[in-house]
């Protein structure tokens, strides 16, 4: 079988150019790696150089240059325009020259979706997220009123010549939003994993065929178990990213509350830099309740370096106000740890309330701190719970039933496709 990927992420060609901080896709790449041996794989991505397909493992990658001149660069990040049919004759040209036996696009708002219906090639989306549900939780912990900082200094480069305000991100997803509405009209067939992308799916394509297929995970969190640590301060794990959705002013408030129980803790946050832009923010928003101690920005890091912090914690808390499967919430469940989680999206999916951990509701900081209070007074019964959702997470995870399940799905849906 050949398979074509379309997606925003390189997949494992970071590592062809050594880039061990992508930031994102970690569970692509396991993906990648899982499937290679089995199909002929493609993989489609944009690219800041122009540098020809080449050959990786046993995936041939495909980048397609998201600028030919500085000007459209420029235009892009000074008016967050999204690059989509003007790129559909390089989307077809590498359809034509790989022809394909099938299509995956990985992503529903994904500017590749313009070639949906364009090639009598199957096509399958995989569901990530969903934008429309994002745009419509945007200002679920950070009101519009903060929203309109403008020209402060954060460490990305591009953001120092072209700052963008939290309003700017919020355009680029009513844009997302349009190309994801337009995706779901022409879309025919979909792979999902939670019961809330199922549902979604339904309302925003009735005539999908919706496939199930759980995602694997990074190859470390699989050979690594989390194992509790007598120690006498407790140490909050989460990991987290510099986003308007990901509930970092309920985590500062959450820890505001215990540092005033007297709760001797440390609260460490991955992904996340303290000159960020969400935490100029949350302290504008927050001031005298933003928690003065015990906050530790671990910042960007890599997979070993990540899992050895994870390990070090008592408890992993997720904050999101919106997530579909939340890779960071899967990683601590497969390594064991107690954890807590907003109850939003599909993280009821993936976390039995009270028997894999504790589900709490978004943006509710009381009752965040109030479940790390339970779970630290009962230990017992808190490694209980990590334990049952290590347990299920192995399950949920399992690499070869994973890889296996999707080519299967793949083979349903050419066949599917002849049918029609």
């Amino acid at each position: 079988m050949k398979v074509l990927w379309f997606s925003n992420t390189s997949a494992n060609s970071d590592e062809y150019f050594n880039n061990q901080l992508s930031g994102t896709g970690g569970w692509l790449k396991a993906l990648d790696k899982a499937i290679q041996e089995k199909v002929e794989l493609h993989v489609a991505f944009y690219h800041n150089e122009n540098i020809g397909s080449f050959r990786h493992g046993k995936t041939t990658y495909h980048p397609i240059r998201k600028y030919k001149h500085l000007f459209e660069e420029i235009k892009t990040l000074l008016f967050n325009e999204i690059i989509d049919t003007k790129h559909i004759d390089i989307y077809l040209n590498i359809i034509n020259k790989i022809q394909p036996d099938i299509i995956d696009i990985h992503g529903t708002e994904n500017p590749f979706g313009c070639i949906l219906g364009k090639t009598e090639i199957p096509i399958a989306l995989t569901i990530q997220g969903n934008v429309t549900v994002c745009l419509h939780k945007f200002c679920s912990g950070i009101e519009s009123n903060y929203l309109r900082l403008k020209r402060i200094r954060v460490s990305n480069p591009k953001t120092l010549l072209f700052p963008h305000s939290f309003q700017k991100k919020r355009s680029m997803f009513i844009k997302m939003q349009l190309l994801e509405e337009r995706n779901w009209k022409n879309c025919k067939y979909c792979i999902g994993r939670t019961d809330w992308d199922r549902r979604i799916s339904r309302l925003m394509a009735p005539k999908r065929g919706y496939f199930h297929n759980d995602r694997i995970l990074r190859d470390g969190f699989y050979h690594t178990k989390w194992v509790h640590k007598n120690k006498k301060k407790l140490i909050l794990h989460t990991t987290n990213g510099n986003l308007f959705h990901k509930g970092f002013e309920t985590l500062c408030l959450s820890l505001n509350e215990l540092n005033k129980f007297g709760i001797d803790c440390e609260w460490r946050v991955a992904g996340i830099r303290e000159n960020d832009l969400i935490v100029k923010v949350v302290k504008k928003k927050l001031k005298s309740k933003f928690p003065n101690k015990n906050l530790v920005y671990l910042g960007p890091l890599t997979e070993d370096a990540l899992i050895l912090k994870m390990l070090e914690a008592d408890i992993y808390v997720m904050t999101s106000h919106i997530e579909n499967s939340p890779n960071n919430l899967c990683e601590a469940m497969i390594l064991g740890m107690p954890c807590i989680a907003t109850f939003v999206g599909g993280t009821g999916s993936l976390l039995t309330d009270g028997q894999e951990g504790i589900l709490i509701q978004n943006g509710d900081p009381w009752a965040m701190a109030g479940a790390v209070l339970e779970l630290k007074e009962n230990f017992t019964k808190a490694i209980e719970m990590g334990q049952n959702a290590r347990r299920r997470a192995l399950k949920r995870h399992d690499k070869a039933e994973n890889a296996n399940k999707l080519l299967k799905i793949y083979s349903d849906i050419i066949n599917l496709s002849r049918k029609k």
